[in-house]
């Protein structure tokens, strides 16, 4: 037979929230009955917290107390150990008696050589300070005067250059200016532009002194050998051309690429010519018998900057593909490959004095070693838009410029950049005008000369009148030392 039913008696509906509060209370009457009151204060344990937060913070100061004064007595006659009064070794640092308990402490009397550095006032110490005092016997085991010693950053300091300004703007070309070189002697130097002529200007007028025509498109690249009286040139036109200076003519002309050409360099030793373009080849010319040495295929875009160098690796070029790579110019073939960058390489910039080398890419400015490509960090900021050339000279200044008209200055140890100018577009162009195409310095490094959009060249030198008063250097190690 069936049992009696028995009834239930009727759940009361409660919301969720209600429920937790309610197993949260339940847990904490369960394990801490004295909840919502403070539990009364331990010297002991607040003793101990506090000797391991000053061992953590002051564990690398060096004593200056006698070790035999490390235990003091109290007047109830209990020995308690009493915290080390850390001081840095100063000149000028004396002992004085504490007048409430008889103990010994360190009074920090600066002398003069310390004032020489600027320690004389404590604001001016910042973090490098730390003092901990207190007043009453309980806590007399923690009174200590203390200074830190300053642990100086890795990051090298920069060294002030003067700020760079345009003094002089060159009009002549008809279309946007692509390319630049200097003459070996320092007195002429040549311009390529979209209006498909080279023209030759003198350094110290910028006066025009010749225009050359024979390109039918625009000449990105341009080179001049310092061991013959050769100009080399190179276009959209697929033609890489060797100009006789003495007759001002055509001489040379290199047939093998598929596509525009975009860069060119000369090997500063041997007889050879290194040009990249639009067909993701660098090629390796005769310069006089104007046969092909290499191919240096293996990238997956456009080549668009190359240098070459004396000693292996003798050429590096940049692509749009994001990658640098090393070549091996005796078989032709990839040393290594850097895969740094995350945009187009469009410029690099070998040190002239250093084995390093910077890259600019939009995503940021890197410097790398040679000969074996290890990083060594970015520049410390940002220039946030396409870097369409840059140089350094031997001084350590680096100009990076940008397709929005941009031109920052870096100092190369560092990575500091001192100076941000922007060109100005001439009367008559549009504002979108104002981006540089290609820059270089002159052999001196005293000056540096732009090519841009708005047809123009623009000449920029040092400012005599500057001073690091006038100009300060502004500038802060990186916090995240890892990122570089």
């Amino acid at each position: 037979m069936p049992g009696p039913t028995v009834e239930m008696e009727p759940v009361e509906p409660q919301s969720l929230k209600k429920l937790s509060f309610k197993s949260l209370k339940r847990a904490l009457d369960l394990f801490s009955p004295i909840h919502g009151h403070f539990a009364p204060a331990d010297p002991e344990s607040k003793k101990i917290r506090l000797s391991h937060k000053i061992q953590l913070e002051y564990g690398g100061i060096k004593s200056a107390t006698n070790p035999n004064q490390a235990n003091s007595t109290q007047p109830d006659g209990n020995n308690q150990a009493s915290a080390p009064s850390n001081a840095l070794a100063l000149p000028g640092t004396e002992n004085s008696k504490d007048p409430q308990t008889g103990g010994t402490q360190n009074a920090l009397v600066v002398g003069p050589s310390v004032q020489q550095k600027g320690l004389n006032d404590v604001g001016h110490l910042g973090k490098s300070t730390a003092v901990v005092s207190s007043s009453g016997p309980s806590e007399r085991n923690l009174s200590t005067s203390a200074i830190m010693e300053r642990i100086p950053s890795k990051w090298p300091r920069p060294v002030w250059h003067p700020p760079w300004r345009n003094y002089r703007v060159i009009s002549g070309h008809l279309g946007w200016v692509r390319s630049i070189a200097f003459d070996p002697s320092n007195s002429w130097f040549c311009t390529g532009s979209a209006d498909r002529t080279i023209k030759i200007w003198d350094v110290g007028s910028g006066r025009l002194k010749l225009t050359l025509t024979g390109h039918i498109e625009q000449i990105r690249g341009l080179a001049v050998s310092n061991k013959h009286t050769y100009m080399f040139s190179a276009g959209d036109d697929k033609q890489v051309k060797c100009w006789d200076l003495e007759q001002n003519k055509v001489i040379r002309s290199y047939h093998g690429h598929l596509s525009g050409v975009y860069c060119l360099a000369l090997h500063p030793t041997i007889d050879i010519l290194l040009t990249g373009g639009r067909d993701s080849v660098c090629r390796v010319w005769d310069i006089r018998s104007k046969m092909q040495i290499h191919a240096l295929s293996g990238h997956d875009n456009t080549v668009c900057s190359v240098f070459t160098r004396p000693t292996d690796p003798q050429v590096v070029t940049g692509s749009h593909d994001t990658t640098i790579k090393f070549w091996d110019l005796r078989y032709g073939k990839t040393m290594a490959t850097l895969t740094h960058h995350k945009k187009s390489v469009r410029a690099m910039a070998l040190h002239p004095k250093e084995h390093t080398f910077a890259s600019a890419s939009a995503d940021n400015i890197k410097k790398f070693n040679l000969p074996k490509g290890e990083f060594l960090h970015n520049m410390l900021s940002q220039q946030k838009t396409i870097i369409n050339a840059m140089a350094v000279n031997e001084e350590g200044v680096m100009a990076t410029a940008g397709d929005n008209g941009s031109l920052w200055f870096w100092d190369w140890k560092s990575g500091h950049n001192f100076q941000q100018a922007q060109t100005i577009v001439q009367p008559g162009s549009l504002d979108s005008e104002a981006g540089i195409y290609a820059l270089s310095y002159d052999l001196t490094g005293s000056r540096l000369v732009t090519c841009e959009a708005d047809k123009t060249i623009k000449m920029w030198k040092e400012d005599e009148n500057a001073t690091p008063e006038t100009h300060p250097l502004n500038f802060k190690p990186p916090k995240d030392i890892r990122r570089f």
